[in-house]
């Protein structure tokens, strides 16, 4: 079958407002302070100082934001899609551990500082734990030597909360009181998890893979225990069992105390040195919470290998690993072992998608036309030197296709949406992987299909 058979156009990009990004130079998307997210039909690239939201179903303007970002707040460092029922949003990190949401009328709805450190990644993810009664929907704030998980329900109600009152018609009223103050802040700070995982140096990717039991020990526990997977250059990989419980970390205990108590100083130095009108109404700094309990579970250390993304199945039951060497790796991350090995894949890209292999009628037909047990995991492997996408059928399964690809392209995945229970299987979406040519601004899709 030919290139065409396997790929479906959806649209174009090309707009004036991309060249703000880069766009028509040499391997754009390449860049690394280029952050992209895409959701079910638009797109989101950002810079440092801006982000653009871009549809390829019409003709529509993109929507523009431009946050205004004061002195000790950073720039941005990371965006992701935040997707509920009824509303979605836009997340924004920046290099000062902030975290921002803004609606699509590029209105702050809030602004938390997390901790003093650069936000290195975001994360949206609705999966199934390790126990078939336990879901969760959640958003991972990814640091060099923390992670902060969110309850998605929580960033829910608040957001909830913001596009009620939005609508009401003391909205104008309230929003100008507001301004004197601070608007990012106007709800309160939302609660999360905080979690050093600093062992072994700084981390490049990391994720909260879902919930797991607790240690035998502690079998009658009541609380939450959390599987997360470090990747970074000194260990390839690292897992850490995550405790709710912020009372029994003797190094979490120590850190609260001494990074709160360095960056107020900090801070209160700034004050003295830079006394203008703008810092005597600078809102009082937010110390960070103390940190829970995270225990190490294992580490895989090979010298020279540095590791360099992660990528997570639905369930959270695979993950996948590239590291300096060109190589890929397949982790069970129940037995936490590595079970499939691909090399010679330098600067690759992967993600998870489902596809229906080989069946010339699904099991059952539904509104979307195909239940969850339809469809086969599969890997996309971008292999940009290649210039190729290949397609593995999980986990030790042949390589279903190759497609060709031009350079400059780039492989991207929707955020899924946040779901406070699990999904029915009549209403199941499969993971698709999408392919923009950053050359010509052409989006297409890989069909799902393969015969």
């Amino acid at each position: 079958m030919g290139r065409r058979a396997h790929l479906t156009e959806l649209g174009c990009i090309v707009c004036e407002e991309l060249e703000q990004l880069g766009a028509g130079k040499e391997g754009w998307l390449d860049s690394p302070n280029l952050y992209h997210a895409l959701d079910s039909n638009s797109l989101a690239l950002a810079n440092e100082n801006l982000v653009l939201v871009l549809g390829w179903i019409d003709d529509s303007r993109p929507i523009t934001i431009r946050p205004s970002f004061l002195s000790h707040e950073g720039k941005i460092s990371a965006i992701e899609w935040l997707i509920f029922d009824d509303h979605r949003v836009l997340a924004l990190a920046t290099s000062q551990g902030y975290l921002l949401l803004y609606s699509l009328a590029s209105e702050l709805i809030h602004k938390q500082m997390l901790y003093p450190e650069r936000i290195i990644k975001l994360r949206s993810t609705h999966r199934q734990g390790f126990h078939q009664d336990h879901s969760s929907a959640e958003v991972c704030v990814v640091f060099p030597s923390v992670i902060v998980r969110f309850n998605a329900s929580d960033i829910e109600s608040l957001v909830h909360r913001w596009f009620q009152e939005r609508s009401s018609r003391l909205w104008g009223d309230k929003m100008q009181k507001r301004e004197a103050e601070d608007i990012g802040n106007s709800y309160g700070r939302l609660p999360h998890q905080l979690w050093n995982v600093n062992k072994f140096g700084p981390c490049v990717d990391a994720a909260v893979i879902g919930i797991m039991p607790p240690p035998l020990m502690e079998y009658e526990s009541s609380q939450r225990y959390y599987c997360a997977v470090i990747i970074g250059h000194d260990a390839v990989i690292s897992a850490f069992r995550l405790s709710e419980d912020r009372k029994r970390s003797l190094v979490g205990t120590i850190l609260s105390k001494v990074v709160p108590a360095t960056f107020s100083t900090l801070t209160s130095l700034s004050k003295m040195i830079w006394r203008s009108d703008e810092a005597s109404t600078r809102p009082v700094e937010v110390k960070p919470q103390a940190f829970a309990k995270a225990s190490l579970l294992t580490c895989l250390k090979d010298h020279p290998r540095k590791g360099e993304k992660l990528t997570l199945s639905p369930g959270g039951s695979l993950a996948v690993i590239t590291d300096s060497l060109g190589r890929i790796l397949l982790l069970d991350t129940q037995a936490l072992v590595v079970i499939r090995l691909w090399k010679g894949y330098r600067d690759a890209c992967c993600f998870f998608m489902e596809m229906l292999v080989g069946k010339d009628m699904p099991s059952n037909s539904v509104e979307y036309g195909n239940s969850k047990s339809d469809y086969c995991l599969c890997l996309a492997i971008h292999a940009p030197r290649r210039e190729v996408v290949e397609v593995w059928k999980m986990r030790m399964g042949p390589r279903l296709l190759t497609l060709p690809c031009a350079k400059g392209s780039m492989i991207l995945q929707p955020t899924s949406k946040l779901e406070s229970s699990l999904a029915s299987p009549s209403s199941y979406t499969p993971l698709e992987v999408f392919l923009l040519n950053g050359d010509s601004g052409q989006l297409t899709v890989l069909n799902r299909f393969i015969n």
